[in-house]
């Protein structure tokens, strides 16, 4: 995440938006807690709740790293909302194997599900308040591939350098 890239300060907030220092401060003890109880919940899991407790575990942390590259590096909000929505419904889905397995780790896997629904309010909050990026437009502060140059992510659409 880079809350301090130009374009992301360059989009509409709103006004109940933490400020970009509370980002690391609250995801970094979140992944610690995932983490955890991850670790917890698989080493009490056996067979095949295990293995399913492991696919979601992971399928969890590829959608929360798919988040990242929909939102920031394609400047995509809908689609950022779009992997939230996913990662959401993951989260559920872990939660559930994870408490199921042990109600510990269960608990301790809700400030990050609580989070990431924030998270997808926020997000859905940015798309809706700057819609010119709904197409995925590049706006301020995006790197320009030059003048009379497509770019690689809006294929058939060029922008002028800034």
């Amino acid at each position: 995440m880079d809350a301090d890239s130009p374009w992301y300060r360059s989009l509409d907030k709103p006004p109940w938006q933490p400020p970009s220092w509370a980002f690391g401060a609250v995801w970094t003890p979140l992944y610690g807690s995932l983490a955890w109880a991850g670790g917890r919940a698989l080493a009490r899991a056996r067979g095949s709740r295990r293995t399913a407790l492991a696919v979601s575990l992971g399928a969890d942390l590829v959608l929360n790293a798919a988040w990242n590259h929909l939102f920031f590096r394609s400047r995509r909000p809908w689609a950022g909302v779009a992997g939230t929505v996913l990662l959401d419904v993951g989260n559920v889905r872990l939660l559930r194997r994870t408490y199921a397995v042990d109600r510990t780790a269960g608990r301790a896997l809700l400030p990050y599900t609580a989070w990431c629904l924030f998270a997808t309010a926020l997000n859905l909050s940015l798309a809706r308040r700057n819609p010119a990026r709904r197409s995925g437009r590049r706006g301020p502060g995006a790197p320009a591939d030059g003048p009379g140059r497509v770019s690689a992510a809006s294929p058939g659409v060029s922008f002028p350098k800034r």
